[in-house]
Parts: structure tokens; sequence; C-alpha cells
């Protein structure tokens, strides 16, 4: 069996650090690692539209924006197959036949579903197709046979969900579709990124980002006021780590020889928390060391989407091309849905012919 790798993102906005470090960053590496035999990363444009069904401009407009992202990261087309959602009708298809193996108490019971309800004020009235979302990303995820999906922890149960429909498609007609494995980031630290306010989440619609493609004045504003400790006053305070965002984003980005080279003051990580909890160190001080460290990081992936930005009508052939190939993958998995459902009716000539002798006599 094939190591396939499905993922992707919504295009509800431009891609920023904790989709970086919960996945983007380990899709680079999985895609170099020569591991996996195809990788497939979707723009999740119809699932988007689930909750920005009234606004599909939005949408729209940022199908460019999430491709100029994956490719200014190291997303290469050559490797990985960039496709958009929506263009593949087949996954709408596989979403209908699955609706039947998952029942309205099981999707009300998923905690993914029940916090982005809650988060987008849907307790009175929700969208079938945002309540249903759970089985669209089943249909993503299984059209391509994917046995990999590497994720942030917060999608862990959709993953669970999907591996559900799975098992009972397969109790049901046959061994067809594939069990994938969810891949979480390894730094814990990276789980779940949390804003710059220190929220328990990096969001769009909470305003509490740093975008992969910020200017270098926009990421210094937003490390410079990011949440600390509310206790650590002056400098000589003692200061605390647990829910400070900057320690949290050091704990995520920082390397040893980030201190050799902007903060030689300091071997590592380790010696550098230690005086800030003793006291005696400002804020000020780590958050500059911060930004330097995000600088370095995120240049190299500026100067590659400057580079994108000059050939658009390119990026789109790019898109274009991953979604014919998304699709011929797409449409293969169908044909093996429908034959083991057994509704594929003008391909079998048994039944057919059954059906020939029975009212020839």
């Amino acid at each position: 069996m094939e190591n396939i790798i499905l993922t992707g993102d919504r295009p509800t906005g431009r891609l920023h650090l904790g989709h970086y470090v919960g996945s983007l960053k380990r899709r680079v590496e999985l895609q170099n690692s020569g591991q996996y035999d195809k990788i497939f990363i979707m723009i999740a444009d119809a699932q988007a539209l689930t909750d920005n069904f009234d606004n599909p401009e939005k949408v729209r407009q940022n199908i460019i924006e999430v491709a100029l992202d994956y490719l200014s990261v190291g997303l290469d087309p050559a490797k990985s197959t960039l496709f958009i959602q929506s263009q593949i009708p087949e996954l709408t298809e596989l979403t209908f036949y699955y609706m039947n193996l998952v029942t309205v108490s099981r999707l009300q019971r998923n905690p993914t579903v029940k916090s982005e309800i809650q988060l987008r004020n849907f307790e009175a009235s929700i969208p079938v197709g945002f309540f249903c979302y759970p089985i669209s990303q089943a249909s993503d995820i299984t059209a391509f046979k994917a046995t990999c999906v590497p994720v942030g922890e917060d999608q862990l149960p959709m993953l669970e969900q999907t591996n559900e429909i799975v098992r009972k498609f397969n109790s049901v007609y046959g061994e067809t579709l594939v069990e994938p494995k969810i891949l979480l980031p390894d730094n814990k630290a990276c789980l779940r990124l949390p804003g710059t306010d220190g929220k328990a989440k990096m969001s769009k619609s909470l305003g509490n980002c740093i975008y992969l493609s910020d200017t270098p004045k926009e990421v210094k504003q937003k490390v410079m006021s990011m949440y600390t400790d509310p206790l650590h006053l002056k400098v000589e305070d003692p200061g605390h780590l647990e829910g400070n965002t900057v320690f949290t984003y050091l704990d995520a980005f920082s390397k040893p020889e980030h201190f050799a080279e902007y903060l030689p003051d300091y071997q590592n990580l380790d010696e550098l928390k230690e005086h800030y909890q003793r006291g005696g160190l400002g804020d000020v001080k780590v958050k500059k060391f911060l930004n330097k460290v995000l600088e370095e990081e995120l240049s190299p992936i500026r100067a590659r989407r400057a580079e994108y930005e000059k050939d658009i009508e390119g990026v789109y052939r790019i898109l274009q091309a991953g979604c014919e190939a998304a699709r011929a993958k797409a449409s293969e998995t169908l044909e093996e849905v429908k034959n083991a459902m057994k509704i594929n009716y003008f391909e079998d000539s048994a039944l057919i012919a059954e059906h020939v002798n029975k009212y020839s006599k």
C-alpha cells in the first residue's frame, strides 16, 4: 500500500504562525523526506463556505493567498499536489454516501464541532453544511486513500470521526477505504500556538495572529505588544512562564544557535527562563530576542512569496494542474466505493445479464 498524505487549510484569510508550526512546516519536512509516495494539499474552499456562504468573495479572494503561503513555506508542486476542494465534485458525492453512516447525535458529540459552533455563535441556528463538515473531511481524506494526515491537536476528533466512518463503511460494504493515522507536531509548544494576546488559540477571527506574509515592521509591532506575565511589573520582579506567550513562542521557534547569534549572555532557553523566573530580566529584552528569532524564520518565506507574486498566472496554472491530478485520484476511489455499494449499475455486466435472463423467459 502506498504512503499518502492529505491535509489542507480553509481559505478564509492568510495563513499564520499557528498554521506554520502546527502543520505547514511539518508538511514541507515530510514532502522532502522521500518517505511518501503522494502528497495532496487541499485548499478547502467548499468547507470554508459552510460558515461563509453569504460572503463567497472572501473565500474566492483568499484562494490565491493560501496558495502563495503554501509555495512560500516550501511546498513544491513537483513533489506535492496542490488543489482546490470545490473543483473535485467526487468529494461531494462521497460525502453524500457517508452521511448514511453517521448519526446526528454522534456529530453533536464531536468536540471540534461543538467548539467551532460556539466560536461562531451558531448554537441557535446551525447551518447543515457546517454541522456535517466532519463527514466532508472524511470524504476528503478517504478520496485520496490517505494513510497519514498531519494536523494540529484540535483536529484529532475529526480524524477519529473519519476512522469511524471508514470502519463502518468497510464493515457494511467490504474492505474498500483506508484508515488514516494522525501526525501531530513533535514540539509540544507547536500543538496549539496561542494568539499574541494570550488566548488559547491563534485565530484569524480573533485578530491575534502573526501572518507568514507580515512585514518585518508588522511582526515587530505584534511581538512587542505580546501578552507576557501580568505580575511581572518591574524588571526585578520574578517572572512566571506559565501562560506567558513570549516564552511559548520561544519554545516553538528558538534554537541553541539563536542564543550565540542574538543573545550571547545565555547559552540556551533554559538559562533565559531561569533568569526570568528569579527576576532581573525585563520583558522587552526577551521580546526583542523573539523578534530576531522570528525574523530569521520568516525572511526566507517572504522572499519566496515575493518571487511567486511576480507570476500569479503561473500560480493558477499550478493549482489547475493539481486539480486535474487530484480529480483523477478521487474518481478512482469513487468508482471503488460505488462498486462496493453496488450502485455501479451500468458497469455490472452480471447484473444486466441476470435481468436479461429473468425477463427473456
